[in-house]
Order: structure tokens, then C-alpha cells, then sequence
């Protein structure tokens, strides 16, 4: 599994705007072969600014499968006008994780 990270820096003035489009956005790229999850956070000290996570199952999965399909055109449509400048997108291994003393669950790479 791969984490995809793009920090989203949307105009101003245009960040409801943005997060309308990203609600009809995040069902094209959750219906893609290999995607896990994601989640959208907006910075509190940067009202202005975004951080994507996603989740693939493979690096290929988001920048061949993904980003070559007809789907990521109508996502670049829907989003991509908000950004200025444009994101930068970087992949992430997962090297070490923790969870609360006592939890059930797991955690991948976890001592």
C-alpha cells in the first residue's frame, strides 16, 4: 500500500466552491481499481490550503491506472481550475504507525 499526499492550495474566495466539486470528485476516484480511501482536511491555520491522503494498493494503481483513464479527465475537470499554484503530489511507504495502549487492532509496522 502507497499513501499519496498533495497539499491543495485553492484561490481564495473559492474554497466552498472547492469542496462542492471535490464531493462529486471523490466518487470517480473511489470507484478506480487499487484505490483503498482517502480523506480531505483543510488547514486551520490556512483556511486556503488542503491535504489530500490516498490510499492505492500500488504505486502503478494511481499514476498509470488512475491518472490515464478517462475518469481522471473528469476529475482534473472538476478540480483542477481551484488550484494556484498547482499541487505537488508525492507517494509515501508506510514505515512505522502506533495506535492507543489497549487497542485491538494492529497497526502495520508496528513494534
Amino acid at each position: 500500500m502507497i499513501t499519496e499526499h498533495a497539499l491543495l492550495p485553492v484561490r481564495q474566495g473559492l474554497e466552498q466552491d472547492f469542496e462542492a466539486a471535490f464531493g462529486q470528485a471523490r466518487h470517480i476516484i473511489a470507484a478506480m481499481p487499487g484505490f483503498i480511501s482517502l480523506s480531505l482536511s483543510r488547514s486551520i491555520e490556512s483556511p486556503g490550503t488542503y491535504l489530500l491522503l490516498v490510499e492505492w494498493e500500488t504505486l502503478e494503481d494511481h499514476t498509470e491506472g488512475f491518472r490515464g483513464s478517462a475518469e481522471y479527465q473528469q476529475w482534473r475537470a472538476l478540480l483542477h481550475r481551484f488550484y494556484e499554484p498547482f499541487p505537488v503530489v508525492e507517494h509515501y511507504d508506510l514505515v512505522t504507525s502506533a495506535r492507543p495502549a489497549g487497542s485491538t487492532a494492529a497497526a502495520p509496522g508496528a513494534d
